[in-house]
């Protein structure tokens, strides 16, 4: 409420207080707050919460990812503000409701039969009448029918005579309480199972936060709470055959861990699919062995059917690889000029399990290995009419129409066809620097318009999506004949002796003087593809072009006249494209294989084949590796919460029910009903009524029309 400028100068001292009091207590200020919790709440949900930091670098930039990190965007819920902000809430409807609750029960009880006669008048619902009985026949007859009715009425005697206040739907008062309570309760509930009771354990047990790495056994006690932590939430990841008993809480900065009165043992994990691939059911069978009396408890958890112990609730989150072991196979992707003939470009065997790491040296860097992830179960949309043989590279203008290096392993289709297409594994490489890329490889090739083709994909971070290197599949479904052709086409002997047979074949019989041209243009075009001839690329650093597709195109740019680089591009390509095939047929008849044959097969996995051959000069590893056995050990992940507040929410959500519906479809009516005997006749009643509505509807003209119908029907 505004100060009046004529005010006095000599305040009471307490009028402050006052103020902030009559604030605090008023129904703007709660919504005020409302709103904000509510636009906070808004950008918790659109802003993923608890990330690792250099996600949110990548999705804003480094000075908008700062900027929302000071203000503790991506822990909104457990900001100091937001749970100030519910803190200053939950006084404001307690205020409001202590100031108005007194009121409302006063008038829970306060008929209002004190209302003069004289005052009936001024109602908008009034009606006046006589009926043909005395006063006490009338009033026992007006009483009666109200108690019918549903209507609680008292009666007040007067000299003159008899004042009947009745009233009905009151109700919608205790629903104001109703609601406001469960505001309060809603927030209450929300601060104690939130992190306010942790921070506070932590800071008055002088815990905290754990930033490092490493087992969860050899973290120290100053960064674990006790079991009897009264409220935690936090995740529990238990593989097959195992336990666990250590709960990690995820806090903006690091973790803390929350140490289980029970350990809880997976004793299986049952996934049930569909036939498209996609999981219908998982769950887990556990068995929960109690810390202090040894009882073993056996449990089934399910996804929403969670299990119970010492009042800590155990819920089916998610699933995770649990180790499982892998044995891949490395296939070395030499570069042109490196000594392909060395041991180190032959093939080796790698086995690790997943969550492991070891070392991979190359001839030029030793590389960190670490093994990320195993899926059985990959669900692809494969929708969409094929295109027969793919895309033939002798239409490509090398100029106008390359496409990104290391494209996307499935094109955007309009239609659905989800299709299972076998077990992958990820992985990832780590310089010395500590710069890691990751990998993920399909084990079997996959069916991509109307060929199949082995998927190699690599992403430069957790944000960036996969771009996937497409391998052909030889005639024995393996990637052992694009890897030869590859090999092939690094030796710069293979490449002279592939250069001569297409020249042979090519020069017209009539035209022998254009083999020496013909053949030095295939050495340079292999050279070129492979990478073996550096060219610049057109950029400021000017670093040269590995080689593929995009060396031939830029050696265009750079050396032939724009008004022929159309042309140019078409022959340059027709001679890469033959003398590849020149390469592959000499590889077959080297490895002591049949000819290959001049159809539409051949045709699409040469073609296929030139295409990743210029994707691979890009990949960004020493080696190639695929998955070639497995032994699959699965993970549950529980997420294991003590919630005291769960009781109050769901006290809260029944009451804002209640109190909502009570407000919206209850209304207050009181209603007035004056005797008196009617002037001049002895046995005559003259009935003065009248009726206020808390909100005023059609309805209430209709109720008073029938009230005053059934009331005054014997009117005279």
């Amino acid at each position: 409420m505004s100060e009046s400028p004529s005010a006095p100068a000599n305040r009471p001292r307490n009028s402050i207080g006052s103020d902030l009091l009559d604030l605090l207590s008023s129904m703007r200020f709660a919504i005020a707050l409302l709103t904000v919790i509510c636009i906070a709440s808004t950008i918790g949900t659109v802003v993923k919460q608890r990330e690792p930091l250099n996600n949110y670098v990548n999705q804003f930039g480094p000075f908008w990812a700062e900027v929302f990190g000071k203000f503790d965007l991506y822990t909104v819920y457990g900001a100091w503000w937001f749970l100030l902000i519910l803190a200053f809430l939950v006084t404001s409807t307690s205020l409001c409701i202590a100031r108005n609750a007194p009121k409302i029960f006063h008038d829970l009880k306060n008929f209002k039969e004190s209302v003069r006669e004289q005052s009936l008048q001024s109602f908008h619902h009034k009606a006046l009448g006589h009926i043909a009985t005395g006063p006490e026949l009338a009033l026992s007859q007006v009483t009666a029918y109200l108690s019918a009715e549903g209507w609680k009425a008292r009666v007040q005697v007067r000299d003159k005579g008899v004042m009947v206040a009745a009233r009905k739907g009151a109700a919608n008062k205790l629903g104001y309480l109703a609601a406001h309570s469960s505001i309060v309760l809603i927030c209450l509930g929300g601060l104690l199972d939130g992190d306010l009771l942790v921070r506070a354990l932590m800071w008055a047990q002088n815990k905290t936060i754990y930033q490092g790495g490493g087992l969860i056994s050899e973290v120290k006690p100053e960064h674990r709470l006790p079991t009897n932590n009264p409220s935690f939430r936090g995740n529990l990841m238990v593989p097959e055959g195992g336990r666990a008993a250590t709960a990690i809480l995820s806090m903006p900065n690091g973790v803390v861990l929350q140490d289980l009165p029970f350990d809880v043992e997976l004793q299986k994990f049952i996934v049930e699919y569909y036939e498209t691939g996609m999981p219908k059911l998982f769950a887990s069978e556990i068995s929960i062995r109690d810390h202090e009396t040894g009882a073993i408890t056996q449990a089934k958890v399910k996804v929403n059917e969670p299990a119970f112990h010492r009042g800590i609730a155990i819920y089916q989150s998610s699933f995770e690889d649990g180790g499982s072991d892998l044995k891949m196979i490395a296939r070395p992707m030499g570069k042109a000029g490196s000594n392909i003939s060395s041991n180190a470009a032959k093939p080796f065997t790698i086995e690790g399990r997943v969550g492991g790491s070891t070392e991979l040296k190359s001839d030029e860097q030793t590389l960190k290995l670490e093994f990320a992830g195993l899926r059985v179960i990959n669900v692809e949309n494969l929708g969409g009419a094929p295109t027969a043989g793919g895309t033939d590279v002798r239409k490509v203008d090398l100029v106008n129409s390359l496409q990104s290096h290391l494209g996307s392993g499935a094109k955007t289709r309009t239609d659905k066809e989800l299709r299972n297409v076998g077990p992958s594994f990820s992985y990832r490489l780590r310089d010395a620097s500590g710069q890691a890329r990751e990998y993920n490889n399909y084990m079997v090739p996959v069916e991509l318009d109307g060929q199949r083709v082995f998927l190699a994909g690599v992403r430069e971070s957790t944000s960036e999506t996969f771009r996937y290197l497409r391998i052909p599949a030889d005639d024995k479904m393996s990637m052992d004949g694009w890897l030869q052709l590859r090999q092939a086409l690094l030796d710069p002997a293979e490449r002279e002796r592939a250069a001569k047979r297409y020249a042979e074949a090519a020069t017209p019989t009539d035209k022998p003087q254009m083999t020496p041209q013909l053949q030095a243009t295939a050495r340079r075009a292999l050279a070129l593809f492979a990478g073996a001839e550096s060219v610049k690329a057109d950029n400021k650093s000017g670093a040269n072009l590995p080689g593929g597709l995009p060396a031939l195109s830029q050696f265009i740019e750079s050396e032939v006249p724009e008004a022929e680089r159309q042309r140019v591009s078409e022959v340059l390509l027709r001679i890469l494209n033959g003398s590849l095939f020149e390469l592959y047929k000499q590889n077959r008849l080297q490895a002591g294989l049949p000819a290959a044959p001049a159809d539409a097969a051949t045709q699409a996995f040469m073609t296929q084949s030139v295409l990743a051959l210029s994707d691979s000069m890009f990949y960004p590893a020493p080696v190639l590796l695929q998955l070639d056995e497995f032994k699959q050990v699965q993970a549950s992940v529980f997420q294991v919460t003590r919630a005291p507040g769960q009781k109050l929410v769901y006290l809260g959500a029944i009451l804002l029910i209640i109190g909502v519906f009570a407000m919206l479809y209850v209304r207050e009516r009181r209603l007035w009903v004056w005797l008196e005997p009617a002037p001049g006749q002895s046995e005559a009643t003259r009935i003065r009524m009248a009726l206020s509505c808390s909100r005023e509807t059609p309805d209430t003209a209709t109720e008073f029309t029938q009230l005053k119908h059934d009331i005054l029907k014997d009117s005279v």
